[in-house]
């Protein structure tokens, strides 16, 4: 495609295709195929136009990362809200979160950018959960404490699962997804226990 026969984007709508081709790469080839190469080869842009939205390829990625939790952290919410008001099974929340950093790619992308030297990889992840937390406690104040520790709870064994979760579950002879079921139960648990 000729540079004059591309279609101009605005600044929102290029940072935005860059986004969306970041996250297909991420699910097609792993975190190590986001690279600023990749993506404006993808979307038919320069490599100076990536650098002028994201300054770095670890730029990208963090933006790619709180595009994903910010995506997630919507449905997860409203999960945890009907989990929270409904007879609703909880088991919902989990498979949202697990996937979020499995299916989604969450889990391998901040562990590739913590990897290479990027500290403050899981910020954007971090920051969203945080939001989101601090929305639903705003609206159940006695679930405050209680709803902080089942998100870490619930966050740490999904992104173990998204590293570890089919070799550990092979190894011990489990179910796949064991890890789940467990997530699950606590979070029923835990739920009965408030009321």
């Amino acid at each position: 495609m000729s540079s004059s026969a591309r279609k101009r984007l605005s600044p929102e709508e290029s940072r935005d295709a860059a986004l969306e081709a970041a996250r297909a790469l991420l699910l097609e080839a792993g975190p190590q195929a986001v690279t600023l190469k990749a993506v404006s080869a993808r979307i038919g842009r320069t490599h100076a136009n990536l650098l002028h939205h994201f300054g770095s390829a670890a730029g990208l990625q963090k933006a790619l990362a709180a595009s994903i939790a910010d995506s997630v952290t919507a449905k997860i919410g409203a999960a945890v809200l009907r989990a929270r008001t409904d007879d609703h099974d909880p088991r919902e929340v989990v498979d949202l979160t697990f996937d979020a950093f499995g299916k989604e790619g969450a889990g391998a992308l901040a562990s590739w950018m913590i990897l290479n030297g990027n500290e403050d990889a899981l910020d954007p992840i971090l920051e969203a959960i945080h939001r989101l937390v601090d929305e639903i406690a705003e609206e159940h104040d006695d679930i405050q404490g209680s709803l902080h520790e089942e998100t870490l709870q619930l966050t740490l064994m999904a992104l173990g699962d998204a590293l570890l979760g089919g070799p550990m579950a092979r190894a011990l002879s489990l179910p796949r997804d064991k890890a789940r079921e467990m997530a699950a139960a606590a979070l029923r648990h835990s739920v009965v226990n408030e009321d």
